[in-house]
């Protein structure tokens, strides 16, 4: 597996690989990850290889790893991996797909991200980067012999960019028990939360992609309310905006009820969610909702924005209330005013999001991953006995891998500049 975030750096991706492998390894499977150095990570193991890297790159805290060609081939030809999986179109995206042609394996790829989401993390032109890496994206897909969307909206949303190439909806499993088996007076207790306080509650990477202005904003609205007199608020997580977050509760005069819990692992994780008592989520550019569906294993139901993600999660009023996804701030306060926190009705929401989690198990899901690299590996086990490589061969794959990934920056290029100009004739 190639992914650009990798423990100890703290995101939804890096989560994901991390249960991959480690349900693929439950299930019989040797699995090899390569992924950048991180602040505080442990050096490369037998099963991980870690690659030089720039570190908090542009002020965020993603590593860009720093191209060391043959660096990685050696360790793979000692690994000699059946599959070769992705986890992101470029930088070490790149490395996974000259791998896949040098050892002629199958190449799976999972679009967990909306890339262009997150173009703000590098200068320029926002709308030329935001088409560039749309169509690049789409072009490393259709290289992919198998592609995963983790929701059936991206799934969706891919198609009708173009990508060709086979894709499955397999979403990156959670553990129902582990977040149902949360303590949440600990973490009350340390924050100095009162035990009555109604806690509305976010957890993620607080970073200006997450739409967090906007949830700040809606909560601080709602706990300035009578409806909310005996609420208040917990952030955990860690990230760029947690001045921005910690500003907007200041302007609304409730920053004594905002309580930032910082970055938290293992089990302090499922004791941030028992401490919760409804779970708020406002981000646009998730594939999936793997927060919302750990929540809801706490028993924790979510107002939530319609997007990509959410709606697979927030499937009905009974786990909760997604709203339209151009919902203003006003109208999530009201939400957040007009649900049940208590009583009957409350212990109906909890119980259903309690239920509804169990979909989302990783045992289930990791199954399906496993069985998708079963079938590519048969297939290519078939076309390995009908074809002979020779060296001559390998030094062809490799040329036409360049050619191909230099054609695709240049079509993504193309398009960029397009979309600038269409753009200027529209104004």
């Amino acid at each position: 597996m190639f992914t650009n975030t990798y423990l100890p750096h703290v995101s939804g991706v890096a989560r994901s690989v991390e249960t991959i492998r480690d349900d693929l390894r439950t299930l019989g499977h040797d699995v090899y990850v390569v992924c950048p150095t991180f602040p505080g990570a442990t050096k490369s193991t037998e099963t991980v290889l870690r690659v030089p890297a720039i570190q908090n790159f542009n002020g965020s805290d993603f590593s860009v790893r720093i191209p060391l060609p043959g660096a990685i081939s050696s360790h793979l030809h000692e690994f000699h991996p059946d599959i070769i999986h992705a986890h992101q179109p470029f930088l070490l995206g790149d490395a996974a797909l000259r791998a896949a042609r040098e050892w002629a394996r199958p190449l799976v790829f999972t679009h967990h991200t909306m890339y262009e989401d997150y173009t703000h993390y590098v200068p320029g032109n926002q709308e030329r980067l935001r088409q560039f890496v749309i169509r690049l994206s789409t072009d490393y897909a259709n290289f992919c012999d198998h592609v995963i969307a983790p929701s059936e909206s991206v799934a969706e949303l891919i198609r009708r960019r173009g990508v060709e190439s086979t894709i499955t909806v397999i979403p990156t499993g959670i553990d129902p028990a582990f977040f149902a088996g949360g303590n949440g007076r600990t973490i009350r207790e340390e924050l100095g939360i009162p035990p009555s306080c109604k806690v509305i509650g976010h957890l993620g990477r607080l970073a200006p992609e997450k739409n967090l202005d906007y949830l700040a904003e809606a909560i601080a609205l709602y706990l300035g309310q009578e409806a909310g007199a005996g609420s208040c608020c917990l952030m955990v997580g860690r990230g760029p905006s947690e001045t921005l977050i910690e500003k907007t509760f200041q302007k609304r005069g409730v920053a004594d009820r905002l309580y930032m819990a910082g970055r938290r692992t293992g089990q302090e994780l499922a004791d941030a969610y028992a401490a919760m008592d409804l779970f708020a989520f406002a981000s646009k550019t998730e594939t999936q909702g793997m927060v919302l569906a750990e929540a809801m294993a706490a028993g924790k139901p979510v107002i939530a924005l319609d997007a990509p993600g959410a709606r697979e999660v927030v499937h009905s009023a009974d786990v909760g209330r997604l709203l339209h996804g151009d919902a203003d701030a006003e109208a999530f306060a009201g939400a957040l005013a007009e649900f049940p926190l208590t009583g009957d009705a409350y212990r109906k929401h909890s119980e259903a999001a309690t239920e509804r989690a169990r979909v989302f198990s990783r045992q289930h899901c990791s199954r399906r991953l496993a069985g998708v690299y079963e079938q590519l590996h048969r297939e290519a086990r078939r076309q390995s006995d009908d074809v002979r490589h020779s060296a001559w061969d390998a030094l062809l794959a490799r040329v036409q891998t360049e050619w191909e990934l230099l054609a695709a920056r240049a079509s993504a290029l193309v398009a960029a500049a397009e979309a600038k100009e269409d753009t200027q004739r529209e104004r």
